[in-house]
């Protein structure tokens, strides 16, 4: 079960004051449909943890697929809603951020005993009937969850959202898939992944404020240039100078004063 969520299940139906037999079912599959599976786990099951009668639950599920639907549901408002988004974006002061938070996130998830997994995924998987309405359920859940990416990419502007959403959700799921077969690791590798896509997309990280005639060792976008040719563009005069050979640029005689010795040897043959 995800941080917080079986704290929140614990205390949902007690804050509004109803503990109905309808509330305690929701629970207890919940409970066993995140952790053991949707295929695994019968009505008899379910109604034992829950401590109900039986025609209570068929009271309020016709069928094992009602309750099923009703678990994605509330999966989907604890999981996606109220972990997943809302802590990516407590953690990022950016929409760039926020899309990199959420594998931040997923470390500290996978790293937990009681890693589940995405119940979407897995019921998708064990209801492999794409007419069947549980599977359309588990993919309608996957699709919001993109529905929140492509936010974070618009905000990002980034212009092929869709593209870049369902890109981004197979490093999560893949993420996810990952840790299951034992990669603890998985999430920091798919962030590394999720930094090359953003720039691919020409979306980077925002820069702070520049030291003086710094070599800063990386590269830098601005107008398709790197950190050092910003850097030696600056030796560039208002008026032409009739000692230089190039018309705009000083003599090789006169050096860029107070640049850094790592740009003034670079450009030296410019300077």
């Amino acid at each position: 079960m995800a941080i917080n969520d079986r704290r929140k299940l614990a205390n949902h139906s007690r804050d509004e004051g109803q503990d109905s037999g309808r509330e305690r079912l929701n629970r207890a599959a919940y409970e066993l449909f995140s952790r053991e599976g949707v295929r695994a786990v019968g009505v008899d099951a379910v109604i034992a943890r829950a401590g109900t009668a039986k025609m209570t639950l068929y009271r309020n599920f016709p069928s094992k697929d009602d309750l099923i639907i009703e678990f994605l549901r509330r999966r989907e408002q604890l999981w996606t809603r109220d972990w997943l988004e809302a802590e990516s974006t407590r953690r990022g002061q950016t929409p760039r951020d926020q899309l990199l938070a959420i594998f931040d996130v997923f470390s500290e998830w996978f790293g937990r005993p009681d890693f589940e997994g995405c119940s979407f995924l897995t019921t998708m998987i064990e209801i492999n009937d794409p007419e069947h309405p549980v599977q359309q359920a588990a993919v309608g859940h996957l699709a919001n969850i993109r529905g929140y990416i492509e936010k974070l990419a618009a905000g990002a502007g980034i212009s092929d959202v869709d593209s870049f959403a369902r890109q981004w959700h197979i490093l999560m799921k893949g993420a996810i898939m990952a840790a299951h077969e034992g990669d603890t690791a998985a999430a920091a590798r798919a962030r590394e992944l999720g930094e090359l896509l953003l720039k691919e997309h020409g979306c980077l990280p925002a820069r702070g404020p520049a030291s003086p005639g710094r070599w800063r060792g990386a590269r830098a976008v601005c107008r398709g240039h790197p950190a050092a040719i910003r850097e030696v563009s600056r030796c560039r005069v208002s008026r032409p100078l009739a000692s230089s050979p190039r018309p705009g640029w000083r003599s090789s005689g006169m050096p860029c004063r107070g640049r850094s010795p790592a740009i003034r040897g670079w450009a030296s043959h410019r300077c």
